[in-house]
């Protein structure tokens, strides 16, 4: 599979129109109706490449679009959904010099 191809799993006479957001592989159990004992096992059957990794991501963001871009009314909330993701980052990004400036005596 190269990058910007369908998933091998999609067969466009069984599945329809391809969605971007859809995970066209194998159903399997979902993590919230797992018993403790079944963790190591269900990790165990993850992809983990990183080209599956980057469609997860791929998937996760076209469902976001999905949900609060696209629709015909959508409201502020993607806007608000971006300020908060920056404003975090750049507390993370900046974590290191909040530390050591909040131990200052004075200011100059």
């Amino acid at each position: 599979m190269a990058f910007g191809d369908y998933p091998l799993e999609y067969d466009p006479k069984v599945h329809g129109p391809y969605d971007p957001a859809r995970y066209y592989g194998k159903p399997d159990t979902p993590f919230s109706q797992l018993k403790l004992n079944e963790i190591g096992s269900w990790f165990g059957r993850r992809n983990k490449t990183p080209s599956a990794v980057a469609g997860a991501f791929s998937r996760a963001f076209w469902r976001w679009q999905h949900k609060y871009c696209q629709p015909k009314r959508a409201g502020v909330a993607p806007f608000f959904h971006v300020i908060w993701c920056s404003m975090a980052l750049f507390y993370f990004m900046n974590y290191g010099k909040m530390v050591r400036h909040r131990s200052y005596k004075y200011h100059w």
